[in-house]
């Protein structure tokens, strides 16, 4: 498969290549794992800025009420990716291993199982959205303007609930074979035609909200075709061979593999799950501050989302790579790809911090009509906390790529928990309620990222991951050397 150049693969690699030189990491480990984090990380930068565009489309054709509406619709949104995030989870644990241990049948099985899954999981969710979004937003607001525009983006976007958590599946199923690039060309491609179609929806038709959703349904409908086509034909014209080909007339329903999912699984969607259902009481605060603040928040959440990019690649990078070697039983070699990828990550997100902080005004301005909104300052000042909290973020998020490869999936969920909420949601409400004021939403940025690295960190440095992986391994594995 080809490889094109690209500018931000060579800025990973030379960072990765730079602490090789310092011998922080192993620099055969850096090339690796740079060739398997960059097009997962684009990915993600793709579908963040994707995500900023919407709110900044609306920001500038509809206004402020707009922004905290989408906002408000968020969290709701978010289930799809904790439901799909939670399968996939399972889903690149088994295929990472069943992959390095060269057993294509038991993969296929895990790839059709964890497809059912999704929609008999997502499928009921859906239905609920649509029935009763302006009964849903109202839980959040009394904000009457930015309710029937939240309600109005819910009730469409409810259509793209399955189809986004069938995405992330597809994802899981290439990066677990060591193809992170083809799910980024489609992934990717996908985020830049839900861009396009947006600018038509909103400006063009001039349907506002509505229109966003649209987008975003149609291009996750385009996205899922895509991944089902390649992983049954074994590879998409223009796009190339995929590293897997699945039968999908074989076997759907197999308990052992269906049990493995959900253990595997359950905790990492709970992981997900839990900065979902934190953003309502977290949006219900933010309400007590004014409308501003809503939409000061959600603009610096989706600047973050930007910036986290890079721990999706680094996590699923460790993810697949430490899993492929439990699938051959290698754990020296999986606790060495787990400890140098925990160092690059932690590098590429102070470089990332750094270069948001030096344009941080620049780059809020662009989510809003007016320049002089009352929102601006305030978004700006939670982007520089966000600078901050971000680079525990590159730890959290590369230190659970491990533990998720194996298996051992409750810790990671357990650890982001009590951050969000036994740190970042009483200390918003302290700034809310006190004299703390918006240092509370400052240090709850800090919590919900230093909580989880500082656990993940030490469950990786136990290395009983190792011992919970070996009840996950397939098999038939390649003996060790």
């Amino acid at each position: 498969m080809s490889r094109v150049p690209n500018p931000l693969r060579l800025i990973i690699l030379s960072i990765g290549l730079g602490l090789a030189r310092l011998g922080v990491i192993d620099r055969e480990r850096a090339v690796q794992t740079t060739m398997l984090a960059w097009p997962r990380i684009v990915t993600g930068i793709a579908r963040m800025s994707k995500s900023a565009v919407d709110v900044a489309m609306v920001g500038v054709a509809v206004g402020t009420s707009a922004v905290a509406g989408v906002g408000f619709a968020g969290p709701f949104w978010g289930l799809a990716f904790a439901i799909g995030g939670g399968v996939a989870g399972g889903t690149i644990a088994l295929v990472s291993q069943r992959y390095g241990a060269e057993a294509a049948d038991e993969l296929g099985l895990a790839v059709r199982s964890s497809v059912v899954l999704v929609i008999v999981v997502s499928a009921p969710v859906a239905a609920v959205f649509w029935a009763f979004p302006y009964e849903l937003i109202s839980l959040l607001s009394n904000n009457e303007s930015a309710i029937e525009y939240g309600a109005r983006y819910l009730q469409v976007v409810a259509f793209g609930i399955p189809f986004a958590g069938l995405n992330l599946v597809g994802s899981r199923v290439l990066v677990g074979a060591d193809d992170s690039y083809t799910a980024m060309q489609v992934r990717a491609g996908g985020a830049v035609a839900n861009i396009g179609l947006n600018a038509v929806f909103i400006f063009g038709l001039e349907w506002g909200v509505a229109g966003a959703a649209l987008g975003t349904v149609l291009s996750n409908v385009a996205v899922t075709a895509t991944f089902a086509a390649g992983i049954c034909a074994g590879r998409i014209p223009g796009i190339g061979a995929f590293p897997v080909r699945v039968d999908p007339f074989g076997a759907y329903l197999d308990g052992e593999t269906l049990r493995d999912l959900v253990t595997i699984g359950l905790p990492v969607g709970g992981r997900n799950l839990v900065w979902t259902v934190a953003e309502f009481p977290m949006l219900g605060i933010l309400d007590i501050f004014g409308e501003n603040t809503v939409a000061a928040f959600v603009i610096a959440r989706r600047i973050w989302g930007v910036m986290n990019a890079p721990g999706w690649g680094f996590g699923l990078a460790s993810s697949s790579l430490v899993g492929q070697a439990l699938g051959k039983n290698d754990e020296v070699t999986a606790k060495a790809y787990g400890r140098d990828i925990i160092r690059f990550a932690v590098a590429t997100y102070v470089v990332s911090a750094i270069l948001i902080a030096l344009f941080a005004e620049q780059i809020v301005v662009l989510f809003a009509e007016d320049p002089t909104s009352a929102e601006i300052p305030i978004a700006i000042d939670l982007v520089y906390a966000a600078c901050v909290a971000v680079v525990f973020q590159g730890v959290a998020s590369a230190a659970a790529g491990p533990l998720d490869a194996s298996g051992d999936t409750r810790v990671p969920f357990a650890s982001q928990f009590l951050g969000m909420f036994c740190g970042s949601i009483p200390l918003a409400y302290l700034g809310a309620t006190t004299g703390l004021g918006y240092w509370g939403l400052y240090l709850a940025f800090l919590a919900e990222t230093t909580v989880p690295a500082a656990i993940n960190y030490w469950r990786f440095r136990t290395d009983k991951w190792k011992a919970i992986s070996q009840s996950y391994r397939p098999e038939t594995t390649v003996a060790d050397d």
